[in-house]
């Protein structure tokens, strides 16, 4: 009976010990959570495995160049293009610190990983920018259309969209053009499916590329598109002048639904479970299934744009506060 009463007495005292440290961690917080009632919280298992199952932990900032808007992952960190500070910073992504801050070209907004290099799209100078993942060295810049927005890797060539009206695709081996293919819908954000390239449109579509560049399918989605993702059936659109995402099937763009967001969303990431849209002044995380909001948070800088998800966590760009948050 003894061993017993030890027993319990020491699970009361965990259960209590973590109910404390549980409420201390949320007001410590700087992100206020807010689940919606009778939900389910997230189950990607990786999170289980941090012991971040639960909607209610911490954010922390890191801070980086003027105004970051795109991100990328590399495997093992987080790269920032700073649009008005001409450079990309380089984040360890176990614990944020900085590895570095590298010179580009002028207005950096988007950025991909191909694998060993990061490429920068340089919206101010109508080109886009080699590294090397390693150390940050340039290692060439290569010319694009006027007006370059963001970014794709298909596996051999990085596609960038001009939002003049056309879209770059580039040979990552050594950026040689590959073909220039108009778009005449004003092109904004471009995501891979591994085996289209999708392109979202200003006019309120998205079309579908081929890898030789033909059209296969221009379809209809809300009020100015933007970032997109890809869950591994459907492409997710984030449609920035009426707060909604659109989610088409990938095999042949069918309109699967168009479910509102709390806020006028902006990066878009799929986290292996849920997918998350960050905007101004939430982030939210929707249920691939049926579009359900399932959280929401409210960063304390209001101004989310680029969004990347490590294997882990969900990274932020905060563009009027000049950080990222990891969440």
């Amino acid at each position: 009976m003894k061993r017993v009463s030890i027993g319990v007495s020491l699970i009361l005292a965990v259960i209590a010990a973590a109910g404390l440290y549980s409420s201390r961690a949320q007001v410590a917080s700087s992100v206020q959570a807010h689940p919606p009632s009778n939900v389910a919280p997230p189950t990607n298992p990786l999170k289980v495995a941090l012991l971040k199952w639960f909607p209610a932990y911490k954010s922390t900032a890191f801070p980086v160049g003027k105004n970051p808007l795109g991100l990328a992952f590399d495997g093992a960190n987080m790269w920032v293009a700073n649009q008005d500070g001409n450079s990309v910073t380089k984040l360890r992504a176990t614990d944020g610190e900085n590895l570095g801050t590298f010179p580009v070209q002028a207005g950096p907004t988007g950025i991909v990983f191909d694998g060993a290099n990061i490429w920068t799209v340089n919206s101010y100078g109508n080109n886009v920018s080699k590294l090397r993942a390693s150390d940050g060295k340039t290692l060439g810049t290569f010319n694009v259309g006027n007006d370059p927005l963001f970014a794709a890797f298909d596996g051999e060539n990085i596609w960038v969209t001009n939002q003049s009206g056309s879209v770059s695709k580039l040979r990552a081996s050594d950026g040689k053009t590959m073909g220039t293919f108009a778009d005449a819908a004003g092109p904004k954000g471009i995501t891979f499916d591994g085996t289209y390239m999708w392109v979202s449109n200003f006019n309120g579509t998205v079309t579908r590329f081929k890898l030789d560049g033909t059209p296969s399918g221009t379809f209809a989605v809300g009020v100015g598109p933007v970032f997109m993702a890809f869950d591994g059936a459907n492409m997710w659109v984030v449609n920035v002048g009426d707060q909604t995402v659109t989610k088409l099937r990938a095999s042949d763009g069918k309109n699967l639904g168009t479910f509102p967001t709390t806020n006028s969303g902006y990066g878009i990431a799929f986290d292996g479970a849920n997918i998350w849209v960050a905007g101004v002044p939430d982030i939210v995380e929707l249920r691939p299934s049926d579009g359900k909001l399932i959280f929401w948070t409210r960063l304390p800088y209001g101004g989310g744009e680029g969004m990347a998800f490590d294997g882990a966590n969900i990274w932020v760009a905060n563009y009027p506060d000049n950080s990222v948050n990891k969440l």
